[in-house]
């Protein structure tokens, strides 16, 4: 660094008087830009000693999320009869959903039902996605 310096200077003296205080500037801009980059390699290892402490805190999925509840009649012409957890439940209607084309082509938040839908969405022929999940948890026990 400090002979990169040096010989910029060097090189700044060399050159004709009108053009040295041209050929000085850039080189002032120069110095702290490299400075720059010694500040952010420093922080690139801290970021890096950082990132192994989270990977030793393994998540636990809820309890919640994983109980089995019984869907209703009508939720079962849908996603099936036996016992499922809430998110097997929501992947199986979003699989439903794809497969039949039923999420509105204009606005992806809406889904617009079938009949089977209708039964579950209770009547409404389209429903947002987040109220979707309200409306199917009142078929899970």
């Amino acid at each position: 660094m400090a002979a990169a310096k040096k010989s910029a200077k060097k090189a700044a003296k060399k050159a004709a008087p009108k053009k040295a205080a041209a050929k000085k500037a850039p080189a002032k801009k120069a110095a702290p830009k490299k400075a720059a980059v010694k500040k952010a390699a420093p922080a690139k290892k801290a970021a890096a000693k950082k990132a192994p402490a989270k990977k030793a805190a393994k998540r636990t999925p809820n309890a919640a999320f994983m109980k089995a509840l019984t869907p209703s009649s009508e939720l079962a012409a849908v996603v099936g009869d036996k016992p499922l957890p809430r998110t097997e439940v929501v992947k199986k209607l979003w699989a439903y959903i794809k497969k039949h084309g039923l999420q509105d082509t204009k606005n992806k938040r809406n889904i617009n039902a079938d009949d089977k839908l209708k039964a579950v969405f209770g009547g409404k022929k389209s429903v947002s996605m987040f109220e979707m999940t309200s409306l199917v948890s009142k078929h899970l026990s």
